[in-house]
């Protein structure tokens, strides 16, 4: 049996109570690696990859046997986005994620991005976006709870990388 994860609760009391969604989902457990990079000039961009229905998202998915939550990060960054890198071993934040009518909260590790392959899934079109660009891009054809929730991934991301790095 799981751990109560306190903060997840509140995440999905949270869109509960909006009416968002009809029924508490089931228990799954989904990571997303919040890949970034610092640039020259100390800015930092995030990497995303595109769905196979074209929407940007963090590469994420399930932890299948994986040692851990933080190296179950790690494959799907490198499976979806070709990333090698060095992933937080605890999750730094947790969200709200829908795929098919089914929400589920993803924990979320940063991904500091060492070295670039080509993904292994080529549909997924890694690209780098600035913080603002990125949380644009997530905003895009979701509905408002979930967009919402990426964004706050996103500004969370951008307070853990300055404190990480100062």
């Amino acid at each position: 049996m799981a751990s109560i994860d306190f903060t997840k609760v509140r995440v999905l009391d949270r869109v509960l109570k909006q009416g968002f969604l009809p029924r508490r989902p089931e228990y799954r457990e989904v990571v997303a690696a919040v890949c970034y990079r610092h640039k020259s000039n100390g800015a930092v961009e995030f990497l995303l990859v595109r769905t196979r229905t074209g929407r940007w998202t963090f590469p994420k998915g399930g932890v299948d046997g994986d040692p851990s939550a933080a190296a179950a990060a790690a494959r799907e960054a490198y499976e979806e986005a070709g990333v090698r890198g060095r992933v937080e071993p605890l999750a730094f934040t947790c969200y709200l994620h829908s795929k098919n009518r089914d929400a589920h909260t993803v924990d979320a590790h940063l991904c500091e991005v060492l070295h670039l392959d080509a993904p292994r899934e080529s549909y997924r079109t890694p690209r780098w976006f600035s913080a603002e660009k990125a949380k644009q891009r997530l905003r895009e054809e979701r509905p408002a709870p979930y967009a919402a929730e990426l964004e706050r991934v996103v500004d969370n991301a951008v307070l853990r990388v300055a404190n990480r790095h100062s």
